[in-house]
């Protein structure tokens, strides 16, 4: 059937749809209002500025096709830019291009390869077993504090080599600090706090790092210190900015994954049962979880050249918010989108972003979740959480901030 054509967009509007306005009932369940900006409004230009689009097949355009970056064709940072603030000074690689951007990629993605992040598996299943274990036990835990966030936390504390004593007031440090990723949408309460944080942990990091100098060992730090491509190495700089940028763009999300994807999968209990039945289906369930309901629901492009999208020209160095929820959830690219389906094939879904700034941890995040969730499975046979609104945290990514489950072990 034909879709009738759209009126023409008159000038910049939301058309009811504000990321940026507080909104609880559209927090709660944005798909919806995506659903309709897809349909209604895939190619948008807002009040601020910036333009968004919606459908799978612009946003892929722009990710991997298309000239762009994160900041404008002259290099320069754009307004807009996230994780602008902070002692990194928008050093870190997310907010570089090539060539910067390619240079410190290939010198840290050393220690984020697939053998290397592998070899933490059989450590992740053991905290895994370690932190839920008290859970089957009680028959009840909040699954945040339980699991979402000590995993990422306790193994990223490990990776790095950060002192047992130490890692409650690192781990806090680094929470705070994601929100460094929110760049022009901190307030300046919020940014007073966060810098503070991100100083604290800045701080605490170049000791780190001096120690770890005197003896290098197969963590992650001595991985990045000793990390060289054909002669060129991290400066003392860089490999602190680095090292920080990563540890704040993975922790969060990673939290995020997990506690979305239990989320999900309870709230879907024949899902559930499957996993339950054929653990093998791990890492299909977490990449459905990606693309179900992703903590990163958007990315942001600058163009470096003029594009044309519904036959309308956005011209080079706008700012571009790509919907990455939107996009996954596109029926034009999949099959049944709002169907939670642990079993799916071809997902080619976006929730690690895509192109050249594609998420470097995407293989450690996807094999935590792998490990929670298979066991979350695996070791109950029942597994409901209270009724209710989810209480969110307050992030720049989705993460729940509570989530009460009760359980019975298998």
């Amino acid at each position: 059937m034909t879709q009738p054509a759209r009126a023409p967009e008159l000038e910049p509007s939301w058309h009811g749809y504000d990321p940026t306005a507080p909104d609880a009932d559209r927090y709660d369940d944005p798909f919806p209002h995506l659903a309709r900006m897809r349909r209604d409004w895939p190619v948008n230009e807002t009040p601020a500025g910036v333009w968004r689009l919606f459908r799978y097949e612009d946003v892929v355009r722009v990710l991997r096709e298309l000239p762009c970056g994160v900041r404008r064709a002259d290099g320069t940072a754009t307004g807009m830019a996230m994780g602008g603030a902070g002692p990194s000074g928008g050093q870190f690689m997310l907010q570089q291009d090539p060539p910067n951007h390619t240079r410190l990629r290939k010198l840290v993605s050393k220690a984020f390869t697939p053998r290397a992040v592998e070899r933490w598996r059989p450590r992740v299943r053991e905290i895994v077993a370690e932190l839920l274990a008290p859970a089957l036990d009680a028959g009840r835990f909040e699954l945040v504090a339980g699991l979402a966030h000590p995993l990422p936390s306790q193994l990223i504390c490990e990776m790095l080599g950060v002192p047992a004593a130490d890692r409650e007031r690192f781990t806090d440090w680094t929470a705070v600090s994601t929100h460094l990723l929110r760049g022009v949408f901190l307030t300046g309460e919020e940014r007073t706090r966060v810098e503070a944080a991100a100083g604290s942990l800045a701080t605490y990091f170049q000791g780190l790092i001096a120690e770890r100098r005197g003896r290098l060992g197969d963590d992650l730090l001595s991985v990045l210190i000793r990390a060289e491509e054909e002669g060129d190495r991290l400066t003392p700089d860089e490999l602190l900015i680095q090292s920080i940028g990563l540890l704040v763009a993975g922790f969060e999300t990673t939290v995020g994954l997990i506690g979305l994807g239990a989320r999900n999968l309870i709230d879907h209990p024949d899902e559930l049962a499957k996993l339950r039945a054929r653990p093998e289906l791990a890492p299909s369930a977490v990449e459905e979880c990606l693309r179900f309901e992703s903590p990163v629901g958007m990315t942001t492009r600058v163009l470096h050249a003029d594009a044309v999208f519904d036959g309308r020209t956005i011209p080079r160095d706008t700012t571009m918010w790509l919907s990455i929820w939107s996009a996954n959830r596109d029926p034009a690219r999949f099959r049944d989108p709002e169907r939670f389906d642990v079993e799916r094939g071809e997902n080619e879904h976006l929730g690690f972003g895509g192109g050249t700034h594609l998420c470097l941890g995407a293989h450690l995040a996807r094999m935590e979740a792998q490990e929670a969730l298979g066991a979350l499975a695996a070791r109950t046979k029942d597994l409901a959480r209270r009724p209710g609104r989810i209480e969110w945290g307050p992030s720049l990514f989705r993460v729940p901030a509570r989530l009460e489950v009760e359980l019975k072990a298998s």
